[in-house]
């Protein structure tokens, strides 16, 4: 009996054992897929200027509901979205409450389309329009992962809950590094409300839309959440040394860093033999700074000689500058040589600098491309000629015009021949 029940308690634990091996590794499998799935929250302002009847002779939160629900329906199945809110809750006069009012309406996750929707059917117009606070709570909202993550705000007022200034808020969302994404619409707009979604957005790469019909807002928040399902490349958060011997060594591939104003950000790139390094950077203004600023991206040795350059100036007529070069290095002589890599040495220095009253940090967002690439050869060198194969266009061109010049010339002779004649 004793060993009837020894080997019936055996053989439930193996069986136990083997489910328990069976569900991990498609629980593990279900997490990875998950992932990299892309994730959206959307932010909607609840605050008391929502009951404005504004928009297609309806509420502004109304409209708002509407969007949602065709938002919701149309909302790809590989999408993860949620929905935060601010100004929803609390209807007094005690600012410090009225800031704190942000809550996760419905979580960042796999879409029950029912549930979401009855959820955003209790909104009400309520409180205050913290959209500080309600930023940083979105963000955390979006941690983990491996997806792009995107957030959508929708306001029809600016913030009412400073000194926490959105902008500010979004520059430190971005100088995290996180590869996330703020979209702002503006309801109604007016001239404040304007520059400031435009701060929020342009500080995360994002982008600024005014709308004032129901369905200019659910179009675009559709173009949102489908551009998140978009394949991205999000950049690798390095660190720039303060000189080359402290530099990151850098490998192909888009990098994102911070630099300080007036700052030089140095980086390492081991190129071989036969190879070609070719390198751009861009520097985005994102705030309030003064014309006329440059950006210069030099290749030096490790002794400090410089190789070559690339600079960029501009005059206040664009919010980012670009510049970059290329340095092929020539094939080794022996294999001694070609075995061994030299260190280059990437140094950027921009001349931004800071409008009156306006934060410097965190530092302006750098993103760097780096591509190390098999050298061209010796007979289509474009840096060798400066031309490439633009040499052939020369020659035709050169052919041509001794052809017109002695067709010319055998036109006048002629011409003054029979001049001559009569």
């Amino acid at each position: 009996m004793i060993t009837r029940k020894r080997l019936a308690a055996g053989a439930g634990a193996l069986f136990a054992a083997l489910t328990a091996g069976l569900a991990l590794p498609s629980t593990a499998l279900a997490d990875e897929t998950t992932a990299g799935q892309p994730k959206v929250n959307l932010v909607l302002d609840v605050s008391g200027s929502m009951r404005a009847r504004d928009i297609d002779g309806q509420s502004r939160m109304a409209a708002a509901k509407q969007a949602f629900n065709e938002v919701l329906d149309a909302s790809p199945e590989d999408v993860q979205l949620g929905i935060r809110t601010l100004g929803a809750n609390y209807p007094g006069d005690d600012r410090k409450q009225g800031c704190r009012d942000t809550a996760q309406l419905y979580p960042v996750g796999p879409l029950d389309r029912t549930e979401a929707k009855a959820a955003v059917a209790t909104l009400a117009p309520t409180g205050w329009t913290p959209i500080g606070p309600a930023l940083l709570k979105a963000a955390d909202d979006l941690e983990g992962g491996t997806g792009s993550k995107r957030i959508v705000l929708i306001s029809d007022g600016e913030d009412t809950c400073a000194p926490l200034d959105p902008c500010e808020v979004a520059r430190e969302i971005a100088a995290k590094g996180i590869g996330l994404t703020i979209d702002t619409l503006g309801l109604v707009p007016n001239t404040k409300m304007r520059q400031q979604l435009s701060c929020i957005a342009e500080a995360t790469g994002g982008t600024y839309t005014s709308v004032e019909h129901t369905d200019e807002l659910t179009d675009r928040v559709n173009q949102l959440v489908d551009r998140a399902a978009d394949p991205v490349v999000t950049p690798v958060v390095t660190q720039g040394g303060s000189e080359c011997a402290k530099a990151p060594t850098l490998e192909s591939g888009l990098y994102s860093d911070r630099a300080e104003f007036g700052e030089q950000r140095w980086y390492r790139v081991d190129v071989r033999p036969g190879q070609e390094l070719r390198a751009s950077v861009s520097v985005a203004a994102d705030r309030a700074v003064d014309p006329d600023y440059g950006v210069l991206l030099r290749a030096v040795t490790v002794q400090g000689r410089e190789i070559v350059r690339g600079e960029a100036a501009g005059n206040g007529r664009t919010d980012v500058m670009s510049t970059g070069l290329r340095y092929p290095k020539q094939e080794a002589d022996d294999e001694a040589e070609e075995s061994s890599a030299e260190t280059v040495c990437l140094q950027l220095t921009s001349s931004f600098s800071p409008a009156a009253g306006v934060e410097t940090t965190p530092g302006l967002p750098v993103e760097l491309t780096l591509d190390v690439v098999d050298g061209p050869g010796e007979a289509d060198d474009v840096a060798a000629f400066g031309l490439g194969r633009g040499w052939w266009l020369l020659g035709v061109l050169v052919v041509a015009g001794f052809l017109a010049g002695l067709v010319w010339g055998w036109l006048s002779r002629w011409r003054i021949a029979v001049w001559r004649t009569n």
